[in-house]
């Protein structure tokens, strides 16, 4: 953006500017993705089955945290964790959810790249973290 260009913007007041916040995450909220990713969620949730296997994968994950950042994780352990983590996968709720979240995001990032074209902001590098 030249200083012509921020010479020239508009400022809106906060009040609007929530109100444009609030009324886009309304519209976002009433989207078929945004209302699928809920369901799924929901579903994924309440599949005790699929927490079952969450648990049994993280519980492995955390008991090799420190080989796994060694890179020091012997086959036996990377298979066994490897299985735990496509045994969680391959459950129907949680391909759901994944399938429902996927979804969503190409949903959230194609709003950005129009927001950004009508802005003229990149939103993305604007939002994304300054960290690492």
């Amino acid at each position: 953006m030249s200083n012509a260009d921020l010479n020239e913007l508009e400022i809106a007041p906060p009040a609007v500017v929530s109100q444009a916040a609030r009324g886009f995450a309304e519209a976002l909220a009433e989207t078929p993705e945004f209302m699928a990713f809920e369901q799924a969620a929901s579903a994924m949730n309440d599949d005790a089955m699929a927490e079952q296997a969450r648990i049994a994968f993280q519980t492995k994950q955390q008991s090799l945290q420190a080989l796994l950042r060694l890179n020091a994780v012997s086959a036996q352990d990377q298979a066994e964790l490897e299985r735990l983590r496509q045994a969680f996968l391959s459950l129907p709720t949680v391909a759901a959810y994944a399938r429902a979240e996927a979804d969503l995001v190409a949903v959230c990032q194609e709003t950005g790249d129009l927001l950004s074209h009508h802005i003229g902001i990149d939103i993305a590098a604007v939002c994304a973290s300054g960290c690492c």
